[in-house]
């Protein structure tokens, strides 16, 4: 069995987090690539899954790295490689299937609640004790998804996690932990200043939800490594 997943960073200081030790400790190596740095694979065939990060950039910003990941997620896709996409990640997923990005009416920072559909309940979120599930999120864009998707997840305004084929696109972030979102707060503290969201708000009761994101997290990677066993052993 395929034993690399590939990682793409579209920022350097938004990475995998705590699903790097999860990738790990299930047996597979990582291969981490920065697209705005480095050329991304052409052959894709060596790879188990593919797991493409957030950043603050827009998918109709024009930006050519960001369409070189379209082409990519287009062509896992055609070779059935499964395909996790967080935040910006989701966001280019969901440009390549046909769907529409664009600048949701409000951002959505900080710790709040989503609620798992049906379908999401047998699918990415099997084992979460409750259909309401809190998250991190830091996102000021969105999307119309083809009907041909599987919502999995949403708010009250927006979806929040969708299935097509062999990918999976969450708007929130399951990898942060403590020094990511001290990391991002200090960077995008422009950001938080024009939503005036403090700091304090990001932190309020942080070990317990990080606790909790973390459990969520391991769920989560769980039911997509399950998917990626699955297909590779029928494959």
């Amino acid at each position: 069995m395929k034993n690399k997943i590939l990682s793409i960073q579209n920022i350097g200081i938004e990475d995998l987090g705590n699903l790097k030790g999860l990738i790990r400790s299930d047996g597979y190596q990582f291969e981490n690539i920065e697209a705005q740095k480095k050329a991304l694979p052409v052959d894709l065939d060596k790879y188990a899954a593919i797991i493409i990060l957030g950043g603050p950039m827009a998918v109709y910003d024009g930006l050519e790295y960001l369409e070189r990941e379209q082409e990519l997620i287009k062509q896992a896709l055609k070779m059935e490689i499964p395909v996790l996409g967080i935040c910006l990640g989701s966001q280019l997923i969901a440009q390549a299937i046909g769907g529409n990005v664009y600048k949701s009416q409000k951002k959505e920072i900080g710790w709040s609640k989503v609620m798992l559909t049906q379908a999401g309940c047998r699918d990415l979120f099997m084992g979460a004790e409750t259909k309401n599930i809190n998250v991190f999120q830091w996102h000021g864009d969105t999307y119309d998804l083809p009907s041909s998707a599987d919502i999995l997840a949403y708010s009250h305004s927006y979806p929040q996690a969708f299935r097509y084929g062999s990918a999976i696109g969450i708007q929130f972030h399951i990898e942060i932990n403590d020094k990511m979102i001290l990391r991002w707060a200090d960077e995008y503290k422009q950001e938080l200043k024009q939503e005036g969201i403090s700091l304090a708000e990001l932190l309020d009761n942080r070990d317990f939800e990080l606790k909790s994101l973390l459990e969520t997290c391991k769920f989560m990677y769980l039911n997509f490594s399950k998917r990626i066993k699955n297909i590779w052993t029928y494959h």
